[in-house]
Parts: C-alpha cells; structure tokens; sequence
C-alpha cells in the first residue's frame, strides 16, 4: 500500500479503506513516523477477532524502550482478521509499515467516521509540526 492512498489518524494510525464482500474492509496499521517516534518496538497487544470498535476507541498497544503507546481505531465496525504473525515479527513495523506490518482489518459498520480522517498531505503537515 502507498502511504499517499491512505487516510489517518491524528494519532498516526492508517486505514485503507477496500470493498469486500458487498462492504467495505479497513486495513489498519500505524504510520512509519509513528514507528520512528516510538523506536525500538519489544511489544504488541492485538485485540480479538469479532471484536466491534468505534472510532477512537482503543483497540490495543505497542510498547517500545521508550514508552506505551495506546492504539486507536480510525473506523467504526467489527475486527474480521488480526495479523497474528506481527508480535512475534515487529521488525515488519519498521521495515514495512505500509504491508506486512498492518495490524487489523475491520469491516466497516458506520463510514461517517470516515470523514474525519486526515488525507496524506494534511498528515505529512501533523507530522511536519511535530504532533
């Protein structure tokens, strides 16, 4: 995925937004900025598949030497897959944020969260100032 497609959280978490099965699926991860900020990754905390979240709510936490950080959802709906494989790899969270390192993917309930999401260039701004 090109970081440039995505939409995302003022809290650094993206969403790709793809139809699926007569809906639509965001694939969730946390940007490379957001990796860079935290450094050296040693933990991850996934939630369940099924799981229903809402838009800002927290969904799980990477922790690195540095700090705990919470995760937060940028959509509403429900958790149908989590990529299992990421805490015993979190090497993927640096080397690709963008693919191997996503984190959850949840099928879209309200999209009206949707638009409060950042596009890239108002998220490279956030970035730029340093929030």
């Amino acid at each position: 995925m090109k970081p440039e497609e995505l939409l995302y959280n003022e809290t650094h978490e993206w969403a790709h937004i793809a139809p699926s099965g007569g809906g639509n699926v965001a694939t969730i991860g946390i940007s490379a900025f957001a990796v860079e900020q935290l450094t050296d990754i040693v933990f991850l905390e996934l939630p369940a598949v099924g799981r229903t979240v809402a838009a800002g709510e927290e969904f799980g936490e990477v922790e690195s030497v540095k700090a705990v950080s919470p995760l937060y959802s940028p959509v509403d709906g429900e958790i149908i897959e989590v990529n299992t494989d990421l805490p015993n790899h979190l090497e993927h969270l640096g080397s690709d944020p963008y693919g191997k390192g996503w984190l959850i993917r949840v099928r879209l309930g309200d999209e009206s969260s949707l638009a409060r999401l950042l596009k890239f260039d108002a998220y490279q701004k956030q970035c730029a100032e340093g929030h």
